[in-house]
């Protein structure tokens, strides 16, 4: 018997949580010998490490008795000025007092549930969305409402119901999302800001992926959009995907009485965001680096994305359906009604083969069982068809 379990008292918020569904499988996938397409991971490929050591090496010899101390909570300043003049090129006119650098994506979510979230709280979120989004905030109790969604992503009109109507914020990811793939048109980017405009509902805009476009035109950001239109828009944005995860680096913006109290949040929390790393992270961007890097990680997607669309063309049934992503890391599937991808993913790694079933991304009791995810960021050319061919061959089985 352990004897410790009856020394303490988990909260009632900790009872609740539970562990990734992916991290699950990817612990399963960890195996050499499999062909995984479950993990979310950008490709170390891409990964600039020379630029980065090299800012490293120079932050500490030439500041680094500054870089290696306490800063303030909101960050280094010049990379929030940096931050915001990128911005405000592309159109939101963003000042640097709207902007807080945190420990990833991941912290911003967790901070804004404890900003905007009370137990049974509305809170909007797409149909599917991301995994991780739906972790963070279900720690607070919410109440989600799901937002349908179809091949061009979410439906703005659905905003407008009155099931919707009193929601703390919607979640949105509008640039090919996770896991769907999927970018949000022009058209319903506008209608969904004019939208929670008028319900006073502020909008996430999650947005780890937009720059990893390799089709199609730039699309105006929801917080350019929202800036416009009278909107709260709320923009996360990260360094993972166009520079490196393990840096953990990411940002807030948002109106700056919303930053006060973020800040006070994350005061609490861990006081600041390394300094080392802001300040390197600085260095290796401010000089226009990301201008000639970011192209060549576009390169890596494009064709890694070609590689998969083409090996399910030949192998997958017709009676299967996915999307034909213009950007990021994802494909969705979705399979005949009567097929289960969770009892599929078990004959995909018994030959092999692992991806994520699409069950965890959907909140509530709007679950689609026939859905899955596929990631081809990280698998070589001849893996991925080779895992395509054998994952077709149990579709067609099942």
């Amino acid at each position: 018997m352990d004897t410790l379990s009856q020394s303490f008292t988990f909260s009632q918020r900790a009872q609740k949580l539970s562990g990734s569904a992916i991290r699950e499988i990817l612990k399963v996938t960890a195996r050499p010998e499999i062909i995984s397409f479950a993990g979310g991971l950008p490709t170390p490929v891409g990964f600039p490490v020379e630029e980065m050591q090299s800012a490293f090496n120079k932050v500490l010899s030439e500041q680094g008795r500054v870089a290696l101390q306490y800063t303030t909570t909101e960050g280094y300043l010049p990379l929030r000025q940096w931050l915001a003049d990128q911005m405000s090129a592309e159109g939101a006119s963003v000042h640097a007092d709207e902007i807080l650098l945190v420990n990833g994506s991941q912290q911003a979510l967790d901070m804004l549930g404890k900003l905007f979230i009370d137990e049974g709280s509305k809170v909007l979120v797409e149909s599917p969305t991301y995994l991780g989004a739906l972790q963070a905030l279900s720690v607070y109790d919410p109440a989600f409402v799901a937002i349908p969604t179809d091949d061009q992503g979410m439906i703005p009109e659905y905003v407008s119901a009155p099931e919707a109507m009193g929601a703390r914020l919607l979640y949105a990811l509008p640039n090919f999302q996770n896991p769907t793939g999927l970018r949000l048109p022009l058209e319903r980017r506008q209608d969904l800001v004019e939208r929670c405009a008028a319900a006073h509902i502020p909008i996430v805009e999650d947005d780890p992926y937009g720059e990893l476009r390799y089709a199609g035109e730039r699309l105006p950001s929801l917080l350019s959009l929202g800036r416009k239109a009278g909107a709260t828009v709320i923009r996360l944005g990260t360094f993972s995907k166009v520079l490196a995860p393990g840096l953990r680096l990411g940002y807030i913006v948002a109106p700056a009485k919303i930053i006060d109290k973020l800040v006070q949040i994350k005061q609490a929390t861990d006081l600041h965001t390394s300094t080392l790393t802001q300040m390197a992270v600085y260095e290796a961007v401010h000089n226009g680096f990301l201008d000639k890097h970011l192209p060549k990680v576009r390169d890596i997607y494009q064709k890694q994305c070609a590689i998969m669309l083409d090996a399910m063309d030949t192998h997958f049934p017709n009676t299967a359906k996915w999307t034909r992503p213009e950007g990021g890391m994802f494909i969705w599937v979705t399979l005949p009604k009567h097929v289960n991808a969770s009892a599929l993913l078990q004959k995909a790694i018994e030959n092999l083969v692992a991806f994520v079933p699409g069950e965890p991304f959907y909140a509530g009791d709007d679950v689609q069982h026939n859905t899955l995810r596929l990631s081809f960021a990280t698998v070589p050319e001849e893996k991925i068809r080779e895992g395509i061919a054998i994952l077709g061959k149990l579709i067609k089985e099942a």
